[in-house]
């Protein structure tokens, strides 16, 4: 399985920059660019301050795609 976000989307809504969002979750503007090309994996904790500073759910911002396990 696949971890899709929308992170650069609700950066963007936020007019927040990668350096800003990533001062106020405690992670490397290089991590916050990582995540949004979905080339890392972020933390359960990351994830979870992530979507506080956008004030959305997990699910709106983190979801799952690709194979299903069986």
């Amino acid at each position: 399985m696949i971890l899709k976000n929308r992170v650069k989307e609700m950066r963007a809504r936020l007019s927040l920059t990668q350096e800003q969002l990533a001062l106020k979750v405690g992670v490397t503007r290089q991590t916050v660019a990582s995540i949004e090309k979905g080339d890392y994996v972020p933390s359960l904790l990351l994830g979870i301050n992530i979507c506080e500073v956008f004030g959305e759910k997990m699910e709106n911002v983190f979801w799952t795609e690709g194979e299903e396990e069986k």
